[in-house]
């Protein structure tokens, strides 16, 4: 490490390892209570919160967590730094029907199911596996560097969390805004229980439809056979001519002996096959709808396991046992139209097992959704909330503007339970939470969807339906920050009942999405496919901060966002060069002492107007959720500018009398500069600045603001000369086939260039000594209005340089020979492909560009 005038003692290690610096730094941070917000604290600063995601208490972090957290981490701190009252509030949710699983498999382990345990003991031990195994994932978030306030940690089933549900599930009941109905819903036949739309994953699976004649008329095709046995009509299109006299009749349904009516409904497509269409309102949602609108019956055919229950040959069939069963009986009536045939087509798995969901009637709890989500749309579309980026707005209003109502009941037993009780004549009661329900009655046994509770999120974990301090000056949140991939259901969920509960008021201020984590090549991260990435691998090998600075490089607003290995292994290089260029800084003196000297260099004045420049820079784009923005601008500021530049210039002047100057406005670059970087990569900042400043934290200093006084556009274009000056110089003895570190003879001629007066620095980056005697330059290179004479006679062959020039010159005139005459013939014009004709054109502007530097290069071989 070099050491020059002014060098000082550095606590620094020669090396700077994440391991032994993130653990102690998180603690230290707890323990001293940044983190901690205040509603009663600077009661005239502006407020700024973020209620986390819940992650699944089940869960542990991925890429996608660490992404979502590491961009609501860079917003908090910057904010924070900005002097606002920041809440960051963590928590876990329940996950209903993962923790049930998650704890069944348990059981089985022992021989046992939930049932021989009962309701009551299987709860207690779900509880018991939550405070053991679960919650992993609050740990990984320390690892990761999150700032939240650890003191509000909640958990979607916690006392609080339950009061809140109670409280609202009384109101909406009350306000006629919770009914219990008949409807088809998303059946799980292996975990027995209704599912959201969000438990269920679509795939394309290959099927294979069949088309079957019901009667001389009426041909049907379908991918569901077994189904037919509930069909209770066939419906066609009104307008179809093909079978408008056959509307209101009645044909014979196969293998049941029952007939069913034909009838018209503007859903069916007369386009699509046969433009006949079986309808099953009890296994089919838009056939449920139909059934409604003619006042259908019903009729289910399997049971909640998927077995088949009609009478007759195929009942206790499994559904996909009976499916072949049932065309093989067609067949035998010669009721099978045509070869089945394959077709592929979307097919929806529970997100939990991966089994086949059912379509399937069912008594269920819903939520009258029209005039929520009326008012979710409503709220976007008058700017109270905005989406960002806007571009995903019409995603949002397709969602809410279409929404059904949503069943809210689980058949399953860990969960909120539905705070409903049945008298003993049939009567219903909804007590409130501070409510005793009558003696005597039974509780409904369905608990609530998971997305129920967490809907509440923004407000319950802020203390509501109590009007609390926190309510107070932390509602609305300020942003909310999650993956596209659930903007329909979980964030107009918390659209739909914080304007409810809130009196209109909106949940978050602004909804910033953001992309899935890739691959490098833009693939989906399966493990499947073998390229699943483990964030705390990364942040064993290569740091928290290098992880998430790969993660935020690529963090375009609603993009997704590849990753790759090496990438993390530049984050963390990159690490390093701050540390290596910090500690370097101190060792030779640098500091943040006193005011900024009132003369100095033009080189540092160049810094200075840089930093300002940079400083807005990143300022808009974290403004603008440009994370990728931001992070290139601060990567090639600290890394080209400031440590490829700017350390090198200085070292020049630490060893003059502009030392004591340079040793401030280095401290002052990088103070500014570590701040900046501070909520991208909160740990390697917090050790560099501390030790350059020492200040307590960085973690509540100020965050910089330009200050128009440094700019200096003139300082600016002098630097930006003699940068160009020296690269066309190196460009040219890497040509030459000169090592970096080759010292030089060379005569320097200025003319009227600026540049004169920063003869000491041009020598020292170029490695270029004064000429002594004998001196004859064997190259001559005009450039920046100067003239570098180069004596390379030493250095280089310069008959064997010519040489090799001269080769690479014929062979470059040779492919422009060629390939002009290839695009000058019309045979080749008028057959070959067009990307093959490109190629060719770029292969001769590229050897034209060859040709043009490689005499360049001979030219200066004098």
């Amino acid at each position: 490490m070099e050491r020059g005038p002014g060098a000082a003692d550095v606590d620094l290690p020669t090396q700077y390892q994440p391991a032994n610096v993130e653990g102690r730094l998180y603690e230290r941070w707890v323990s001293a209570g940044y983190f901690t917000a205040d509603p009663g604290r600077k009661p005239g600063s502006p407020a700024y919160s973020i209620v986390i995601p819940p992650p699944n208490v089940t869960g542990s972090l991925h890429m996608g967590h660490a992404l979502d957290h590491s961009i609501q981490d860079t917003l908090v701190r910057r904010r924070r730094m900005q002097g606002h009252e920041v809440a960051w509030v963590p928590g876990m949710d329940h996950a209903g029907i993962a923790t049930q699983n998650v704890v069944e498999r348990e059981l089985a382990k022992e021989g046992l199911s939930r049932h021989d345990l009962g309701r009551e003991a299987f709860v207690e031990r779900v509880w018991r596996w939550k405070g053991e195994s679960g919650g992993r994932i609050l740990g990984q978030m320390r690892r990761l560097g999150d700032s939240v306030d650890w003191s509000r940690e909640a958990f979607t089933m916690d006392d609080a969390r339950a009061r809140a549900v109670r409280t609202i599930f009384k109101r909406l009941f009350d306000d006629g805004l919770i009914y219990r109905a008949e409807r088809i819903i998303n059946w799980c036949p292996r975990c027995l229980t209704a599912l959201s739309d969000i438990e269920v994953e679509h795939a394309e699976r290959d099927g294979e439809l069949v088309s079957i004649r019901y009667s001389d008329e009426v041909v049907v095709a379908t991918t569901r056979a077994e189904t037919m046995l509930g069909d209770t009509a066939v419906a066609v299109h009104p307008e179809d001519e093909r079978y408008k006299h056959l509307v209101g009749t009645e044909i014979e349904l196969p293998l049941t002996g029952r007939r069913i009516p034909v009838v018209a409904d503007e859903h069916v497509d007369p386009e699509f096959g046969t433009g006949a269409v079986k309808v099953t309102p009890a296994h089919d949602p838009n056939d449920f709808e139909i059934g409604r609108r003619h006042a259908l019956p019903s009729i289910s055919v399997m049971d909640e396991r998927g077995v088949i229950t009609a009478h007759g040959p195929f009942e206790g069939l499994d559904r996909f046992e009976a499916r072949p069963a049932v065309v093989a009986a067609l067949r035998e009536q010669g009721r099978i139209v045509k070869e089945i045939r394959p077709y592929e087509h979307s097919v929806g798995h529970c997100q939990r097992c991966a089994t086949v969901v059912e379509p399937r009637v069912s008594l269920q709890w819903f939520v009258k959704v029209e005039p929520l989500a009326r008012a979710a749309g409503d709220a976007v579309r008058d700017g109270r909330t905005t989406i960002h980026p806007p571009e995903m707005a019409p995603r949002y209003f397709e969602w809410v503007d279409n929404m059904h109502d949503w069943c809210i009941s689980r058949q399953l037993w860990w969960g909120h339970r539905i705070p409903v009780w049945y008298g003993p004549d049939g009567e219903t009661a909804c007590p409130g939470p501070d409510e005793e329900p009558p003696a005597g009655w039974t509780q409904d046994g369905d608990v609530l969807d998971t997305w129920f509770s967490s809907a509440l999120w923004p407000f319950s974990t802020l203390g509501w339906p109590d009007r609390t301090a926190d309510l107070e000056r932390f509602y609305p949140t300020s942003v909310l920050v999650t993956g596209y991939d659930i903007l329909f259901f979980w964030v107009a969920r918390m659209m739909m009942f914080g304007l409810y509960a809130m009196d209109g008021v909106v949940p978050f201020e602004t909804i910033a999405l953001h992309g899935m984590v890739r691959d490098q090549n833009g693939k989906k991260m399966s493990k499947s496919f073998g390229n699943v990435v483990d964030p705390l691998d990364w942040i064993d090998r290569y740091g928290a901060d290098a992880t998430r600075f790969t993660l935020l490089r690529g963090a375009n607003p609603g993009g997704d966002v590849p990753v790759a290995e090496d990438w993390a292994q530049g984050s963390r290089n990159f690490c390093n060069k701050l540390f290596n260029a910090t500690r370097f800084a101190l060792l030779n003196g640098a500091h943040t002492r006193g005011a900024m000297p009132a003369e100095i260099s033009t080189v540092d004045a160049w810094i200075l107007s840089r930093l300002q420049t940079v400083i807005a820079e990143v300022d808009g784009h974290l403004e603008s959720y440009e994370f990728a923005k931001a992070c290139e601008t601060l990567y090639h500021f600290a890394w080209n500018e400031v440590c490829d530049w700017y350390v090198e210039l200085a070292k020049v002047q630490l060893a003059d009398e502009r030392g004591d100057a340079t040793r401030r406005v280095l401290g002052e670059v990088l103070d500014k500069l570590l701040r900046l970087l501070h909520p991208v990569i909160p740990f390697v900042t917090e050790e560099l600045w501390t030790s350059l400043t020492g200040a307590e934290t960085v973690v509540t200093a100020a965050w910089p603001v330009p200050e128009d006084a440094w700019a200096d556009k003139d300082a600016e274009a002098v630097v930006e000369s003699l940068q160009r000056l020296v690269t066309e110089v190196r460009r040219f003895r890497a040509d030459q086939g000169l090592k970096p570190g080759q010292k030089v003879a060379a005569a320097l001629e200025w003319g009227g260039s600026p540049l004169a007066h920063h003869e000491e620095a041009v020598r020292s980056l170029l490695r270029l000594t004064a000429p002594g005697e004998g001196f004859a330059a064997t190259a001559s290179l005009p450039v920046e209005d100067a003239v570098v004479r180069l004596d390379t006679a030493g250095a280089i062959d310069v008959v064997a340089e010519r040489k090799r020039l001269d080769k690479d010159l014929a062979a470059a005139r040779k492919e422009v020979e060629q390939t002009r005459k290839k695009l000058g013939n019309e045979a080749f014009m008028a057959k070959a492909p067009e990307a093959v004709i490109t190629k060719n054109r770029d292969r001769l502007a590229q050897a034209e560009a060859d040709i043009e530097r490689l005499q360049a290069q001979l030219a200066v071989l004098s």
